[in-house]
């Protein structure tokens, strides 16, 4: 495994990331280490090739859907047909000449295919092996499926919208949020193991599970009284959960403001107008704000409706309070501050024509920014990785 120096190239330039994932965690994951400079080759079955492929938004071609575009820019896509003796030796060549392998094939599968980590390891004793699990193995949801809608259900999540506005209902969030949190897990649980093995040679196996990682984040606020034993109060951080927080009403729209320092609310509700209401014994020191602030947010609405988006934005700039205009999603594309920061980049895929890349978040002083390149129609790739530069 090579680690690049101060010579412009990505930092993760030299190593060899063997894909064997499909739909959002894995890919999520191995987006990014590709984004910073590893080579990520990427396994799909015959025929359809990654689920993904085929998700979202209508596809121009069939196999190139947008969902796909999104995961798997600047990928390498090689097809094997693991139930076949030549194609399954093949695999295991790449496994031994990788240094990362990330793979969401449940354990009896892997046993079988011999690509479980004692396998793995034998062809490659310097193997990181990062295992993307539902849940993890030690429990006993171990070998159970999961998508991202039922670990929004098991860990709780999709109850929080009932707590909100009393619709007795289980809903989901319109994300694929556990699956995106559970691929971030993954990819920097890779990157601490490319550190280990860069200081002690040793590979590692890295099991990420779904349940568990999705439970962690969201609990994070949403643990609250339970924290302690015995608990002090219910589940739930009371601020997110309030009914009354939501982009307030303008007169031509909606915004977000948050006043959420000690002096932020006085300077607001003074800014407009409604300064007196600072004395109301309610809103009058910080402890009380926090136990109203349902009164308080909605004080604020019957204030904000009397104004435009834009004109409360430039009110909260001159006070200094976290402020935008609530957008609709399919706006975004043209929002000015990614415009400026070259969020979107507009490229041309060989067979679907020009498309919008959206770049790596993360910025680093010392790495040019790497374009993803296309994302690979199925198989257009051979089962091998690229020459390692001398």
């Amino acid at each position: 495994m090579a680690a690049a120096g101060n010579d412009g190239k990505a930092m993760l330039t030299g190593v060899r990331v063997l894909d064997l994932t499909t739909v959002v965690f894995g890919p999520y994951a191995t987006q990014i280490l590709h984004d910073l400079g590893a080579e990520v080759l990427k396994i799909e079955a015959p025929e359809s090739g990654d689920i993904a492929r085929w998700l979202g938004a209508p596809a121009k071609t069939p196999g190139m859907s947008p969902t796909f575009f999104a995961l798997n820019g600047g990928k390498r896509s090689a097809v094997l047909n693991l139930k076949d003796a030549d194609d399954l030796a093949a695999m295991h060549r790449l496994v031994g000449e990788c240094d990362v392998l990330v793979l969401n094939v449940r354990g009896k599968a892997l046993e079988r295919l011999g690509l479980d980590f004692a396998s793995a390891r034998a062809l490659n004793p310097g193997i990181i092996y990062v295992h993307c699990v539902g849940f993890g193995q030690s429990g006993p949801y171990a070998n159970e499926p999961a998508y991202d809608d039922v670990i929004q259900a098991a860990t709780g999540f999709a109850s929080l919208p009932a707590r909100v506005d009393g619709d007795p209902r289980a809903r989901y969030v319109p994300s694929l949020i556990a699956d995106k949190v559970s691929g971030l897990h993954a990819a920097y649980a890779a990157l601490a193991a490319i550190v280990h093995k860069l200081r002690t040679g040793e590979g590692q196996y890295v099991e990420v599970p779904m349940f568990e990682a999705f439970a962690q984040f969201s609990l994070v606020e949403h643990l609250a009284g339970l924290t302690y034993d015995p608990p002090n109060a219910p589940a739930c951080y009371a601020r997110q959960i309030d009914p009354n927080r939501q982009p307030f009403p303008t007169s031509d729209g909606y915004i977000s403001i948050v006043p959420y320092t000690e002096q932020a609310w006085p300077r607001l509700l003074e800014a407009l107008g409604a300064g007196d209401a600072i004395t109301d014994p309610r809103f009058a020191t910080r402890e009380k704000r926090v136990a109203n602030v349902t009164h308080l947010y909605a004080l604020l609405a019957t204030l904000t409706v009397n104004h435009t988006s834009a004109e409360l934005e430039a009110l909260c700039r001159t006070l200094d309070l976290p402020a935008r205009t609530a957008r609709d999603i399919g706006d975004i594309h043209d929002d000015p501050h990614l415009a400026a920061t070259g969020f979107f980049a507009r490229r041309e895929h060989p067979s679907e024509g020009a498309y919008w890349e959206m770049k790596q978040p993360v910025e680093f002083g010392g790495w040019p920014a790497r374009e993803r390149g296309p994302p690979p129609k199925l198989g257009e790739h051979p089962p091998a990785f690229s020459p390692h530069e001398e």
